[in-house]
Order: structure tokens, then C-alpha cells, then sequence
């Protein structure tokens, strides 16, 4: 995208975004990405390539290989622990505290959007960083020397293994972020999209509910995908270039 034609799509973007009253900001695997957390899929790289996806990130392979599935997410628990939020992250905080009310839901598993400083923030896929039991839920405190072990460790309460506390292949989304994002988003004005695909549902749906209840939709996104039919304004870009400048136009529109 030139960069007159961006200027000018910016400037558009934050023009809809001062006279919006309720905002919905959907994040995906995009957002993170640019701080180095791979994707789900582009974490399966070197020793976690021979590995079918529905082996590392389903209750069937935590049952049929509970060691495995355990050293897989500790290694990716040490990526995203490595990793700082980008300007992407401080962009939308500060948008936060812009917009008359701004609820953001994301589809990522990191906690950067908390790093940059963004609160009560609806994770539908749930957290690397939590930790539970696989049949009571009990949550746990990983300690050090249990992330460097084989197998993982077992509950305090009924002594089943304790798992990560995110979503895996075949189970449902946490019922009550998903309502709370379709709440947000059947009732808000413009939904801002960022970094997500577009093809991974229920997450997805969440623009196509906004679209029909009137709201303007804005697409964040290296390339077009799913989403172009409904959207209203495309911008074109890493979303930490674009959204610390649309952060900053916003700014300077409510300065006046």
C-alpha cells in the first residue's frame, strides 16, 4: 500500500472510529506474530513437524501420549514467554482508552495484549500461560521443575495430569467469553479486525454478526481473506505500522 493511499485510508479508518460509541476489536494469530509467536501451524516446525497437529492439541493425543503433548507446549510456553508485545499491542491499549468503549477479543493464547497494558480482554481460545486439571479443572501453579519434566504433572486434588488451559482440536470454546464476544458484537458499531484469518470459527462469525446488525467493519491484515466481502475499509500492512498510527490520528481528531 502507497503511502499517500494509506495516509488517506488511516485517516478514514480513525474518522470512523472517533464517531463509533462501541467498539469491538477481534485479534488473531496475526497481531502476535509480528513479536516472533509463531502460529499454531508454524510452531509445528523441526522436531514438532512429524507430528500430526491432532496429536499435540487434542484430549485423544494428550491421552495416547500425555509426555509428548506436555513437551510440546512447554517449549512453546518458553517462546511466547520470550516474546515482547509490539507496537500492534500498545496501539490498541491506547485505542482502548480513545473510544467511548472498546472491547477486545482475541483468538490468541499469549498475554501480550495484557503486557501492553489492555484489560478485561475475552480470550476464546484460553491461555498458555494457565494451567489445569484434565478431569476436574482444578486450576494449577506450574512450578519450574515441573516444566522440565517428561510427563506432566498431576492434580493436587484427584491426581490426573494437569494440562494447558487452552482450547484443543475437537473441544468447545469457554462458554462464557464466546457470549460475552457475541454480546459485544451484535450490539456494537464497528468491529475493528486484526491479523485474523477470517477462517477460524466460531471467532469468525463474530464480524459477520456485527455486519448484520449495521456495524462498519475494518480489516487489518497483511491480505485480503474471508472477511473482504463484508468488509468496509481494507488497510493493508503489518498491524504494528498501522495501528500505532491509527491510534495516533484517532488522538489527534478527539484534541480537536
Amino acid at each position: 500500500m502507497k503511502k499517500a493511499n494509506r495516509e488517506r485510508l488511516i485517516d478514514q479508518a480513525a474518522r470512523l472510529l472517533t464517531s463509533a460509541s462501541a467498539v469491538v476489536c477481534l485479534t488473531g494469530a496475526g497481531v502476535s506474530a509480528e513479536s516472533g509467536v509463531p502460529t499454531f501451524r508454524d510452531a509445528q516446525t523441526g522436531l514438532w513437524s512429524q507430528f500430526e497437529a491432532e496429536e499435540l492439541a487434542s484430549p485423544q493425543g494428550f491421552e495416547r501420549d500425555p509426555g509428548l503433548v506436555w513437551r510440546w507446549y512447554m517449549w512453546r510456553l518458553t517462546v511466547v514467554e520470550a516474546a515482547t508485545p509490539n507496537p500492534g499491542h500498545a496501539a490498541l491499549a491506547r485505542l482502548a482508552s480513545l473510544c467511548e468503549e472498546f472491547v477486545l477479543v482475541t483468538q490468541n493464547v499469549d498475554n501480550l495484549h495484557e503486557q501492553a497494558g489492555s484489560a478485561d480482554i475475552l480470550h476464546l481460545h484460553g491461555s498458555l500461560l494457565h494451567f489445569r486439571c484434565q478431569v476436574c479443572a482444578q486450576p494449577h501453579r506450574l512450578t519450574d521443575a515441573e516444566r522440565r519434566r517428561q510427563l506432566p504433572p498431576t492434580c493436587a486434588r484427584c491426581g490426573e495430569f494437569v494440562r494447558p488451559d487452552v482450547v484443543w482440536f475437537g473441544e468447545g470454546l469457554p462458554w462464557q467469553a464466546v457470549e460475552a464476544a457475541f454480546v459485544a458484537a451484535s450490539s456494537c458499531d464497528l468491529m475493528l479486525v486484526v491479523g485474523a484469518s477470517g477462517l477460524v470459527y466460531p471467532a469468525a462469525q463474530l464480524p459477520l454478526i456485527a455486519k448484520q446488525a449495521g456495524a462498519t467493519i475494518l480489516d487489518i491484515n497483511l491480505q485480503p481473506g474471508p472477511l473482504s466481502s463484508i468488509v468496509d475499509l481494507f488497510l493493508q500492512g503489518k498491524s504494528g505500522e498501522i495501528l500505532p498510527a491509527l491510534a495516533q490520528s484517532v488522538a489527534w481528531l478527539i484534541q480537536g
